[in-house]
């Protein structure tokens, strides 16, 4: 077979929703963008009347920067879900302890939005397919070689891909990453996220839930529009395997020892499906490599109980735009100077979320006396400190 050149400034590997839209920002701002997408995430989402079990809470640095891409506006507006207050309990039996969070204190209209994964991606196919300076490579990546000036991906077909900066968004299990041979630190949490979506018999009034329950992980309920709402459960491995045996009616009845006074029954949506995946602490030594940029989680991968993994891929999207639209005229997309900006633009805010997320696992997750009635002092004494919350607030929605 014959070889084809394929050239273009920026090559991203990985087409999920951070990908898509780290290709179409570069693209708006001028860039030759090559999307390479793998046959098993190469096709369009579907459309279907069915809610996603996938769904994201995405703070305002995730509105505004999809805002500026004008991806935000093409959501479908009616499955979107806003997010007015949150309560956090600590279902200990040996003592309570909450910690409410909520929009007006803040002073904003709401903490984040609900999306659902297919929403987000079908409203980002959208906005590419109408965008300039963007070629779709449907193919399998086999080997990649960094050189002074460019960087290329050979194809299994023997087509090559030529660029100046190749971004990974390829995932956890990042393939880039693995070439450019970026060490990590990884620990499994020894729990699945299970998912699934509930109709609730009383209004949820946009409140997202969460109880961290002695041996049984970490139960979030979470608003989706009208009397819905979508479950992430972080459950022991051992614990997930009977969740996703059960019936779903039979979930529901475990819900409702916590949800119930609020919520009252809850019942499956149809169809029902349910999910798990796998949950993990992944740190890579490093963002950045020569002419190699990560993002999303080929970059990081924490823990789901605050929420925030699409957040974070999403803010390198936007630290990565405004770097690369402010490089000096004579650098390329993937000089050393440009991915050691990167690199330290995004170190502070990626190393706390990491250390915050994995210590509250580890803190909800210790089964010591002592220990869970510090945690529920804790808890209800910050709050009782709004000025403390507000700040706290603030830095979740990225502000």
């Amino acid at each position: 077979m014959n070889q084809q050149l394929i050239r273009s400034e920026i090559c991203i590997v990985g087409d999920g929703a951070v990908g898509k839209a780290a290709a179409l920002g570069l693209a708006q701002a001028g860039l030759s963008v090559v999307l390479l997408r793998s046959g098993a995430t190469n096709k369009l989402v579907e459309t279907t009347p069915d809610w996603d079990v996938r769904v994201f809470a995405l703070n305002h640095v995730a509105h505004d920067l999809l805002d500026s891409l004008k991806v935000w506006g093409a959501l479908d507006a009616s499955r979107l879900a806003p997010v007015s207050a949150m309560q956090v309990h600590d279902a200990a039996e040996s003592g309570s302890g909450k910690l409410d969070f909520d929009a007006y204190g803040a002073y904003i209209n709401e903490l984040a939005w609900i999306v659902e994964d297919k929403n987000l991606n079908q409203a980002l196919d959208s906005a590419l397919r109408f965008a300039p300076n963007i070629q779709f490579v449907d193919g399998r990546a086999e080997a990649l070689h960094v050189g002074s000036d460019s960087a290329s991906i050979r194809l299994t077909d023997a087509r090559v891909i030529e660029s100046q900066l190749i971004i990974g968004a390829d995932g956890a299990q990042s393939w880039v990453r693995g070439q450019a041979d970026i060490g990590l630190d990884y620990r499994s949490y020894g729990q699945q996220g299970v998912v699934t979506n509930f109709a609730c018999e009383k209004p949820h009034h946009g409140v997202a839930r969460q109880w961290f329950v002695e041996g049984q992980g970490i139960i979030a309920l979470l608003p989706l529009p009208g009397k819905q709402v979508s479950l992430v459960w972080s459950a022991p491995d051992l614990l997930a395997a009977d969740l996703m045996r059960e019936p779903l009616s039979a979930l529901a009845d475990r819900l409702a020892v916590y949800a119930a006074p609020e919520l009252g029954n809850l019942t499956p949506l149809q169809p029902e499906v349910v999910k798990a995946f796998p949950l993990r602490l992944i740190r890579p030594h490093s963002m950045v490599a020569q002419r190699i940029a990560l993002i999303g989680d080929a970059a990081h991968a924490v823990h789901p109980l605050a929420g925030h993994g699409m957040n974070l891929g999403f803010g390198d999207v936007q630290a990565l735009l405004r770097i690369l639209r402010e490089r000096e005229a004579h650098r390329d997309c993937g000089d050393a100077r440009i991915l050691a900006r990167y690199r330290r633009a995004r170190r502070e805010e990626v190393a706390l979320m990491q250390f915050t997320t994995d210590g509250l696992a580890h803190l909800f997750g210790s089964e010591f006396p002592a220990v869970r009635l510090m945690r529920n002092l804790g808890m209800n004494l910050l709050n009782q400190l709004p000025v403390l919350k507000r700040k706290l607030i603030s830095h979740a929605m990225g502000k």
